[in-house]
């Protein structure tokens, strides 16, 4: 895993604050390859997507491994 200065930036942008998905997803989606952030920090299991029991829009959470490279 590579941690670049925009994977901090989003992990800190998630972890400032409760952020629905689709807000998340309208600040980060990409479609240009040379910036898959979003992607990256999903598959690196960096951030995660909870569904909401109550018909809410999901939440996007940083994970434990994202805390620990914040806190590192």
């Amino acid at each position: 895993m590579v941690t670049t200065p925009l994977t901090l930036e989003l992990l800190q942008w998630v972890s400032s604050r409760p952020r629905t998905y689709p807000e998340a997803m309208e600040a980060w989606r990409s479609n240009c390859p040379r910036q898959s952030v979003w992607d990256d920090a999903t598959v690196d299991g960096l951030i995660r997507v909870i569904s909401s029991r109550d018909r809410s829009a999901p939440t996007v959470v940083v994970t434990a491994a994202g805390r620990a490279l914040l806190d590192g």
